[in-house]
C-alpha cells in the first residue's frame, strides 16, 4: 500500500471533522486506501490477457452467460454501484473461451472508476475483440448508491444499459434472440 493514499485518507478525514485519533479510528486511513486500492486494481489490467487460449467447438448459436455479479465504484462520487451482468455472443467459426474468463472480464472492468454505460460498452467491445466474435450483447442491471443514498433518495431504483455489436446489435433478428434469451427467461425464472 503506498503511504501517499494513507496520508492523503488521512488529510480527507481530518478535513471532514473526523477524528482519526480516537479509538477505533487510528487504523482507518489506512484500511480504506487499502481498500480503494483493491477496488481499482483493474486499472492498469490489460483485458487482452484474461482469454488465454480459446478453444474449437461445434458452437454455431448463440451462447449466454448470465447474471455475473459485479460491484464498482461512480466515478463521479466514488459510491459503489453494483448489480449482474448478462452477456450474448455470437462465436467466430466455434471457438469459444472458457465460461470463468467472463466473470474474470467482469471483475477487471468493474474494479476502475466507472460509469455504468461505458462499463457496459468496455465489456462488449472486449469480448468482441478478445473472441473476434461475429456479434456481442451485454446487459448490465445496477443499482447505484449514489441515486439511493443522496440527492433524492430513489431506494430500490435500477439502471439498466445494453450494448451490442456486429450480429447482435440492436434491431437485428439474431439481436432480439439474444436479448430475449437474456430477459425473458429471466421473467420466467422470477415466477
Amino acid at each position: 500500500m503506498k503511504r501517499r493514499s494513507v496520508e492523503a485518507m488521512q488529510d480527507f478525514l481530518s478535513g471532514i471533522g473526523v477524528d482519526i485519533e480516537k479509538a477505533g479510528m487510528e487504523k482507518t486511513p489506512a484500511r480504506v486506501a487499502e481498500m480503494f486500492e483493491y477496488l481499482f486494481n483493474g486499472m492498469n489490467t490489460d483485458t487482452a490477457e484474461i482469454w488465454g487460449e480459446l478453444f474449437p467447438s461445434e458452437a454455431d448459436g448463440i451462447v449466454v452467460v448470465k447474471e455475473i455479479p459485479f460491484y464498482s465504484m461512480c466515478e463521479h462520487h466514488l459510491l459503489p454501484f453494483f448489480g449482474r451482468v448478462s452477456l450474448a455472443y455470437l462465436p467466430k467459426n466455434g471457438m469459444v473461451a472458457g465460461f470463468s474468463k467472463f466473470t474474470k472480464l467482469v471483475e477487471v472492468i468493474s474494479h476502475r472508476p466507472q460509469l455504468q454505460e461505458r462499463m457496459t460498452r468496455q465489456i462488449a467491445e472486449a469480448i468482441a475483440d478478445g473472441l473476434e466474435a461475429e456479434g456481442v450483447l451485454v446487459i448490465v442491471e445496477a443499482t447505484q448508491l449514489c441515486m439511493c443514498m443522496r440527492g433524492d433518495c430513489a431506494h430500490d431504483t435500477k439502471t439498466m444499459t445494453s450494448v451490442g455489436l456486429g450480429a447482435l446489435k440492436e434491431g437485428t433478428a439474431l439481436g432480439q434472440q439474444a436479448f430475449s434469451m437474456i430477459v425473458d427467461n429471466r421473467k420466467e425464472l422470477a415466477r
